[in-house]
């Protein structure tokens, strides 16, 4: 599975998750929530569709950044009572495995950088 087809399902699964919010949270928290998954898939695709390394590279940071935001909303979502803990362990779950692939496309990213140019 790629790092951005995981990122669908993580997105996907938050989604589906805000849709049971009480109405005063889910313009807020739910919204957060929403915002930052749904950022982890689009930047790796935003990164992807660009010509340069470099900016992959950054916006693979950005994707790791919205990862963390999500974790920290869902933790907030259980602590809160919105979600049981089983559905955000598996949600976390998601982020953790996501965030070592992210973390192992960054190494690859970075090593594509350092290379050597390879001569005719």
């Amino acid at each position: 599975m790629s790092v951005w087809q995981l990122g669908m399902e993580l997105a996907e699964a938050a989604c589906r998750l805000t849709d049971d919010f009480p109405p005063q949270q889910r313009y807020g928290l739910g919204s957060q929530l929403q915002r930052s998954a749904i950022s982890v898939p689009a930047n790796v695709a935003e990164g992807h569709g660009r010509d340069s390394t470099k900016q992959f590279l950054y916006d693979v940071s950005v994707a790791m950044g919205s990862l963390c935001e999500t974790e920290t909303h869902l933790i907030l979502t259980e602590r809160l009572g919105h979600a049981n803990r089983q559905t955000t362990h598996e949600l976390l779950g998601k982020c953790d495995r996501l965030g070592r692939m992210l973390r192992n496309l960054q190494k690859s990213l970075k090593a594509k950088l350092t290379a050597p140019p390879i001569e005719p």
